[in-house]
């Protein structure tokens, strides 16, 4: 075997081989097969996509490219979310330790900011002394010990995929259905998890601008862990307004703690009831979605998820204490709020120019290795459908520089759309996709 038959192969529209697909990953992964011949590779698949069997192949091959979390001692059904990434989304802060307490598992492996999209590891580091560099066999005790533990990637963890997107990045191939499929969920599955729910986000806060994207991402990823003896859902949920009221690392922490003291916005109340009810029907921990949804609640009103979540950031060397008063420990030295110039109803919240706002003001990324700054960001959105007064602060921007506020002012107000007659408050989710 060849690289360029390979190449030529995809080029000209033929499905490859298991063995072919396999073959071309471990060359790649051990440096056998050049960058630039992977990168003509990663450009055909794009050009001429993958058969559903090939994209399960490649994923496979790019999940065993390196370790597999052992989880086979945690006894309890082990379940995760995967969000494709949205701006204010921090679902995965209370879905964790809420599912947790209805005896299933959680070990999530998750990711940095990219783009204008929030991550949830600089989330989790804005709380003093947390670590999310946790080794496999610390990840598993702090899983035995409260249900549930996040952590980033290791080094290790399907290391084809760490390569191959840095070359999609710099070749135009990043939109590519079946490698973002195969990045996704070579990581998500190999952290030894009986199920996988999958929060596909579209809208202009998102990477799936579409319904139509969103809907065969999603498609794409569920067949992919089907074939993988995985249980396996998605839901499609609107990014095209923030979710919740505050975007930025410590603001949404802060958020996701009143949320699991029973005080969160309804928005993200509801995308994470879904989602956490959709986990326990997979692993028949719910008979349907209203006894789910009991569950959940149950476990969020007692304030036992809160205790969960606590728990975790101890066993992880954070301090818990420090988690209602993250406000002193973060505090942004501007801290303005932007008023509204009419009356009248709140009809749309842009959620790209509040994604783009927060990265300028420096809560996320330009390059790779820039530090996030864990105060910055917006706090008190309004949100679709709300009724608001001419000079009613539409939005309280937190910066910690002039400069980059102005900046941040300039985007913010062209974000909010009013009109003088009521609106309907969109849909949260939109679909769900099953097997």
């Amino acid at each position: 075997m060849l690289p360029q038959w390979l190449i030529e192969k995809k080029r000209d529209g033929q499905a490859l081989s298991d063995e072919e697909i396999r073959w071309f990953i471990e060359g790649f992964t051990v440096g056998r097969i050049p960058d630039y011949q992977m990168a003509a590779m990663a450009m055909a698949i794009y050009c001429r996509g993958m058969t559903a069997a090939e994209t399960a192949v490649i994923t496979d091959a790019m999940m065993r490219s390196g370790d597999l979390v052992d989880t086979s001692a945690i006894q309890r059904p082990k379940a995760d979310k995967h969000s494709t990434g949205g701006i204010g989304d921090k679902v995965s802060l209370i879905l964790a330790p809420l599912v947790a307490c209805c005896g299933v598992a959680v070990p999530m492996i998750s990711g940095r900011g990219l783009g204008i999209t929030g991550g949830t590891l600089d989330k989790l580091e804005s709380i003093p002394g947390y670590r999310t560099d946790l080794s496999e066999k610390q990840f598993v005790e702090v899983i035995q010990k409260c249900g549930c533990s996040i952590i980033g990637q290791t080094g290790r963890l399907a290391p084809a995929d760490k390569k191959l997107y840095a070359l999609r990045d710099v070749t135009g191939t990043v939109p590519s259905i079946p490698l973002i499929t195969a990045s996704i969920m070579s990581k998500k599955l190999a952290e030894g998890i009986d199920a996988l729910v999958l929060d596909v986000k579209w809208g202009k806060g998102a990477f799936m601008r579409t319904m139509e994207d969103a809907r065969t991402l999603a498609r794409s990823m569920v067949d992919v862990g089907v074939h993988m003896g995985k249980g396996m859902a998605a839901l499609i949920t609107d990014m095209n307004r923030p979710l919740g009221r505050c975007a930025g690392n410590a603001l949404e922490v802060i958020e996701s703690v009143q949320t699991l003291q029973g005080e969160g916005p309804a928005d993200l109340v509801e995308v994470t009831l879904a989602l956490s009810a959709r986990m326990l029907l997979l692993v028949k921990k719910a008979r349907d979605e209203k006894e789910a949804r009991a569950m959940l609640q149950k476990h969020l009103d007692s304030g036992k998820a809160y205790e969960v979540f606590q728990e975790m950031v101890r066993l992880q060397g954070g301090d818990p204490a420090s988690l209602e008063k993250l406000h002193n420990v973060h505090t942004a030295s501007l801290q303005e709020p932007l008023p509204a110039l009419e009356s009248g109803t709140v009809a749309a919240v842009d959620a790209e120019r509040v994604g783009k706002a927060c990265v300028v003001l420096g809560a996320g990324r330009v390059k790779t290795d820039d530090k996030v700054d864990f105060a910055v960001g917006v706090s008190n959105l309004v949100q679709v459908s709300e009724n608001v007064t001419k000079g009613q602060p539409l939005v309280v921007v937190h910066a910690n520089d002039e400069n980059r506020l102005e900046e941040a002012r300039k985007l913010l107000d062209g974000a909010f759309t009013i009109r003088r007659e009521p609106v309907k408050t969109p849909p949260l989710v939109y679909e769900t996709i099953l097997p």
